[in-house]
């Protein structure tokens, strides 16, 4: 039994140094090719590693975020799939270790591979062991695809957590336009029915023509419309931020005024390169690369025979008293299976995979060229609209200054009341405007974080990664 027994071992141990084999490519990245600089960079400082959102200095969307990290449905879904990926891992794993099991049999009859003289009984039970080596390297590359599954989903959940934060912040902001928007209209209504008193009574004892009255009750129902509208624009997003943090649709608490939102006077954008190893879709999508490159390694292996061992270790007797009592029963054998003629069905396997991998490089690159536009975009963003909005103040100041001088100028008899709802009009829609290009702007930062990569989401992050 020892002699037999050294064999097992022996072969064991020669399958195992085997199957360190692998068959096919390598996995390389693909080389890119990247601008010094962005086109519209303002500093080549490295990226921040910052909680980015804080930096508006607003508690109120401080405790959004954090809670949106926590309780929101999405984030939770993705952590179940980080789980999920990491138990293929170990699934994967598995297939390249020997399977134990346990058998038993109850047999009787006259025939066991050939016709015996009489009827007799077997029994047996013991442990049974099954193992396909791996010589060719098939399960070493599934496992390989599996780890950077794995990876992908990790950093397929940072890109959830980063497009969370950037959707919270733009909400939030977008509350505090219609907030906004909504005090000018309710100042506005205030005023023009403060100025709607004073042509009824002109009108009443005949200063004011009946058209100028009219007039005036137009401008009266222009602002009062636009108090609805964004009462509901305002109550919807609301809604929707709240289904965003994972809480039921209601209010939001947003007491700060959006002209009061802090802004950084300069925000590092880093060097393009910089994206390759930060951002985390692309970081996905080599991940994905990577594993489908395995996955030929596992195609190719397949067109080759497979090697597997058997055995059995226990006890068997014709009589189930002696089953303890007539010595070890124990047998090894191997198994040899290989593709003979399959029409090219292995061969058209690995030509699949292959195609498949072109196709994940080719997202892969344009992955990292949706990332420079989107820094590009962003970038331009924040030049472009500070400029606007230093013209949309002047337009403001300008429009509200000329409707005052309107209605003095009407109440003098000078001009005409058209000059006055010209006036109104603008002083109005001009300060609309600088709400919502303020807002605007301030998405631009969002955006620029979101498309560099973000900062860390948390300081134990950035201290673990330090």
């Amino acid at each position: 039994m020892m002699k037999y027994t050294k064999y097992i071992l022996i072969v064991i141990a020669i399958s195992t140094l085997v199957t360190s084999c692998k068959l096919g490519p390598d996995y390389k990245r693909p080389e890119i090719v990247t601008a010094e600089k962005f086109r519209f960079s303002a500093s080549d400082d490295s990226l921040q590693n910052i909680e980015w959102w804080t930096m508006f200095n607003d508690s109120e969307l401080d405790t959004l975020v954090k809670y949106a990290l926590d309780s929101s449905l999405d984030v939770l879904t993705m952590a179940s799939r980080v789980e999920q990926a990491r138990y293929t891992v170990g699934y994967t794993k598995a297939d390249a270790l020997p399977n134990f099991g346990v058998q038993g049999g109850i047999n009787r009859g006259n025939y066991s591979g050939f016709v015996l003289p009489s009827e007799s009984s077997s029994f047996s039970a013991g442990v049974n062991m099954a193992w396909e080596i791996d010589f060719w390297g098939k399960y070493k590359s599934l496992n390989e695809a599996a780890k950077a599954d794995l990876l992908a989903t990790e950093y397929g959940m940072r890109e959830l957590q980063i497009a969370l934060i950037t959707e919270v912040v733009t909400e939030y902001f977008q509350i505090l336009d219609y907030k906004a928007r909504l005090k000018v209209a309710e100042k506005t209504l205030k005023t023009r029915n403060e100025y709607l008193d004073i042509i009824q009574q002109r009108f009443d004892v005949g200063y004011a023509p009946e058209i100028d009255l009219n007039q005036a009750q137009m401008q009266v129902a222009i602002a009062q419309t636009a108090i609805p509208v964004y009462k509901r624009m305002l109550a919807k997003t609301e809604n929707a931020l709240s289904i965003l943090i994972g809480k039921n649709p209601g209010p939001i608490i947003a007491n700060k005024d959006l002209k009061d939102i802090e802004i950084p006077e300069e925000i590092p954008n880093g060097l393009p390169s910089e994206l390759l190893e930060r951002r985390p879709d692309i970081l996905q999508s080599e991940m994905m690369l990577a594993s489908q490159n395995a996955k030929i390694s596992a195609a190719i292996a397949m067109r080759f025979p497979a090697i597997s061992l058997t055995g059995f270790l226990g006890g068997a007797s014709n009589d189930l008293t002696q089953l303890n009592a007539t010595g070890l029963a124990w047998n090894v054998g191997a198994n040899f299976l290989g593709p003979l003629f399959n029409f090219n069905k292995n061969k058209r396997r690995v030509q699949i995979e292959r195609e498949k991998t072109e196709q994940a490089i080719y997202a892969y690159r344009k992955t990292i060229l949706q990332a420079f536009r989107e820094v590009e975009d962003a970038l331009v963003d924040i030049s472009s609209y500070k400029d606007e909005i230093k013209s949309r103040e002047n337009h403001f100041k300008a429009a509200d200054n000329a409707q005052n001088l309107s209605k003095q100028r009407y109440d003098k008899g000078v001009t005409s009341y058209l000059e006055v709802l010209e006036s109104q009009r603008q002083a109005f829609e001009s300060e609309l405007n600088l709400y919502q290009a303020k807002q605007l702007y301030l998405n631009s930062y969002i955006k620029l974080y979101k498309a560099i990569g973000g900062g860390w989401i948390s300081k134990e992050e950035e201290k673990a990664a330090e």
